[in-house]
């Protein structure tokens, strides 16, 4: 079958799902809302979707529909999530990163769909990447050894001149921005999906420009000895490794967060020497869609449930208050 998806918010990460479901054969966009009429004749026109909406519940009415993908600003996540779920209109949600704000708005987030049977899942592309799940299984596999540390890094180099917040959401605090929402998730999902566990314990340093914090420097202590230490960075220039190392050897790759369409290289260092591993370009919004289209036909759990983004959203406002206080600050 063909699931139907509503697409909640028509900015630019809606145009991604929007490429990913006119690439699939089992599922498409029939409806788009968005608060601005413009944006949604836009977006109909760009993916030829059939039907446009301002107003979220005349769109759950009337559409029928599988699939709501919520690409809005984060600050707005939380309560349209819980809308959608009430209305009990859809079979699954998938919302885009960071889920929400904080964990308390995430657990009612989780309550909710659960009490409605909605599935709900965080859209972290990254997850549905060969390289990374190639990466947990040689882990896995022992082949490195134990695990000691997690290393990665996401720093866009922004220029002064746009790091604004009337020109970008990225700067903007009403919009939901700043670097460890927009950058940090994606390193602290994957330290945490890496470790197998939640940190207990968060330390953190940065910067903060005129609204939201644009540098982060964060060390998580994990059970077992293992560590992370973490860099995100508007200001810092163009990087996105990650570096896992164990007693017997590291896994690496250069491009390890926004490599859509292109090569990548995952390179397994051991006492042995170096063997890399390479992957075509991969267009990780497709089959980021076509998983959950799995757990749709299947009832299997989706790789990200809804309780992870709940430990994701408890490490980060462990960085805030880290920073605040400018102490370590306890998880366990």
């Amino acid at each position: 079958m063909s699931y139907r998806i509503g697409i909640v918010g028509a900015g630019g990460i809606s145009c991604a799902h929007g490429r990913a479901a006119a690439q699939s054969d089992r599922a498409e966009i029939v409806a788009v809302c968005d608060v601005l009429p413009e944006a949604v004749e836009r977006y109909r026109g760009e993916f030829d979707v059939r039907k446009g909406y301002t107003d979220l519940d005349l769109m759950l009415d009337n559409e029928n529909l599988d699939i709501a993908i919520i690409c809005t600003w984060g600050r707005f996540h939380a309560s349209l999530s819980n809308q959608i779920a009430k209305s009990q209109k859809v079979r699954a949600i998938l919302c885009e990163k960071p889920i929400t704000q904080t964990a308390a708005e995430c657990r009612e987030m989780v309550a909710c769909a659960k009490a409605n049977n909605i599935l709900l899942a965080e859209a972290f592309k990254f997850r549905h990447h060969p390289l990374h799940l190639k990466a947990k299984e040689i882990l896995d596999s022992g082949k490195i050894g134990p695990l000691s540390n997690i290393r990665s890094t996401f720093c866009t180099g922004v220029s002064d001149d746009r790091r604004k917040p009337e020109l970008n959401w990225r700067f903007n605090k009403k919009k939901g921005g700043g670097a460890v929402y927009d950058l940090g998730c994606y390193n602290t999902h994957h330290a945490r999906f890496i470790a197998n566990a939640d940190p207990i314990r968060v330390y953190a340093t940065g910067e903060f420009g005129r609204e939201v914090d644009e540098t982060i420097i964060a060390i998580y202590e994990f059970p077992n000895q293992v560590t992370a230490q973490l860099t995100f960075s508007f200001k810092m220039a163009s990087s996105q490794y990650f570096e896992i190392s164990g007693i017997d050897g590291m896994l690496r790759t250069e491009r390890a967060w926004n490599n859509e369409n292109q090569p990548t290289t995952l390179e397994v260092h051991t006492r042995d020497g170096v063997e890399t591993h390479e992957f075509e370009p991969v267009f990780q919004f497709l089959n980021q869609l076509h998983h959950l289209c799995d757990c749709l036909d299947t009832g299997q759990p989706h790789r990200i449930p809804p309780e992870n983004s709940i430990g994701n959203m408890k490490t980060m406002d462990a960085i805030y208050e880290s920073i605040r206080t400018q102490q370590p600050v306890d998880l366990s």
